[in-house]
């Protein structure tokens, strides 16, 4: 039989078919391992979150979260809680920051407090409220920044605030607005940048003249109120750890790593131009580094809390230029740690120390711890200020402030006049003093409910 031939073409196309079936086959096998190597893999992971997911879609209504994921994101969700403290001697809570409290300043004409959060807020508090049961305020909001310190201008009618990355003063000024009411609003320009390390403590000398500016190294600045630099104080300390105005507006006063505070005198000619800074005088007498320190209101007395585990009452109503020293009036013992603030009582009959959460007062008569105040705030205490009629002591360290009934300085009053009263020997003194007593110790019986 005789075979017939196969054309050329036919037997290339056949081929080709034959190559073309095979190597779909292979890709076929390997997209198939593919397949089953990343299967696995997929098995593994967690499902995605609806947050992920187009919330009005099917496939996310039908997803499954996680409970770790959603103990996560009810985490994220809830606010921090808000330290709890109760004290019967606690008058008031001021609440309305959102963040962390880090400075307190009372006004001198006593009608207001302010307080500065990193919530980029400055509030102004109305004392009177102290007592009632809802807190007024002014919020003056700090545009793309916020304020670490805050003081009151003199008037009462501006406050200057220290700007955290600013690194410098912006001015606020009380203005009236359209339905009648006030708020403080700030000036378009902040102050020029003064220096490079990181600030301690500003302050606005209570004749309006200077404002101060004190630094963590060894520097303190004196400006005029525009922002102008008058002098640079180099306190020779290694560093400096407080410095403050005095409330008379006379001194500036420094301590730091050396056991003793350093008081200068700023000084203005009768025509008010600025005209020095001259040393005025020195507290020494710790035997370790200073904390902080206190003046009284008629700058009279100061006192001073330290590492070496004391606390000390001065007498500065010296004639520093007759190079009389201040005396030293009263030592006490305190058990304190950093961060730790002092605050002496506008009367100088208390005193109050701050260490960490914990508030200590004491008696400047005798020296006695009268009061202890455990777990005031959730953070560390940052602040602490009588005000100016010694009726209160207020701290911040959370994102509250805390008011307490200062009982201490109202039983230094009736110690005091009664004393006073046994020697007296003009018939108006002795109703002076008795009546003295008698409004001091009402007030002890209302703060402790006696008179109901």
């Amino acid at each position: 039989m005789e075979v017939a031939a196969v054309p050329g073409s036919a037997w290339l196309a056949g081929l080709s078919l034959v190559l073309g079936g095979l190597v779909l086959w292979l890709v076929l096998v390997l997209l198939r391992r593919r397949t089953e190597e990343a299967e696995p893999s997929r098995k593994g992971t967690e499902p995605v979150t609806i947050d992920d997911q187009d919330v009005n879609s099917e496939a996310a209504s039908k997803t499954v979260v996680p409970k770790k994921q959603k103990q996560l994101q009810r985490i994220r969700k809830e606010k921090p809680q808000q330290h709890t403290f109760t004290h019967p001697l606690l008058a008031s809570a001021l609440k309305g920051h959102s963040g962390s409290i880090t400075c307190l300043d009372f006004s001198s004409n006593g009608k207001y407090l302010a307080s500065c959060s990193d919530d980029r807020t400055v509030r102004i508090w109305s004392t009177k409220d102290f007592l009632e049961r809802e807190h007024r305020c002014m919020r003056a909001n700090v545009e793309l920044d916020h304020a670490t310190l805050v003081r009151f201008y003199p008037d009462s009618r501006a406050f200057i605030a220290w700007l955290a990355n600013g690194d410098t003063f912006r001015l606020f000024k009380m203005t009236k607005k359209e339905d009648g009411s006030f708020t403080y609003a700030a000036l378009p320009e902040d102050f020029p940048k003064l220096h490079r390390a990181p600030i301690i403590n500003i302050g606005v000398a209570d004749t309006g003249k200077y404002i101060m500016a004190a630094f963590s190294d060894t520097t303190i600045l004196i400006l005029d109120t525009k922002g102008d630099i008058l002098a640079t104080i180099n306190t020779n300390q290694m560093n400096n750890t407080f410095s403050a105005v005095s409330p008379c507006g006379r001194f500036v006063a420094s301590c730091g790593f050396t056991p003793d505070v350093k008081v200068w005198e700023v000084c203005f000619t009768k025509s008010g131009d600025f005209r020095e800074v001259t040393r005025a005088f020195e507290l020494k007498g710790h035997t370790a580094g200073v904390y902080s320190f206190s003046f009284s209101n008629d700058s009279r007395r100061m006192a001073t809390v330290s590492k070496d585990g004391t606390w000390k009452l001065w007498d500065t109503d010296v004639e520093y230029k007759k190079q009389q020293d201040p005396y030293l009036l009263l030592t006490g013992r305190c058990q304190v740690a950093e961060p730790c603030r002092i605050a002496l009582s506008p009367d100088a009959r208390a005193l109050a120390i701050s260490s960490r959460t914990s508030i200590f007062v004491y008696n400047t008569r005798n020296g006695e711890e009268e009061e202890h105040f455990e777990g005031v705030h959730g953070e560390h205490i940052t602040d602490l200020a009588f005000d100016v009629s010694s009726r209160f002591l207020a701290s911040c360290g959370d994102r509250a402030i805390r008011v307490f009934h200062n009982t201490t300085g109202y039983r230094a009053v009736v110690e005091e006049m009664k004393a006073l009263l046994k020697k007296a020997t003009n018939e108006s003194t002795k109703q002076r003093l008795q009546q003295q007593v008698t409004s001091a110790q009402n007030a002890l019986d209302a703060i402790y409910g006696k008179g109901n």
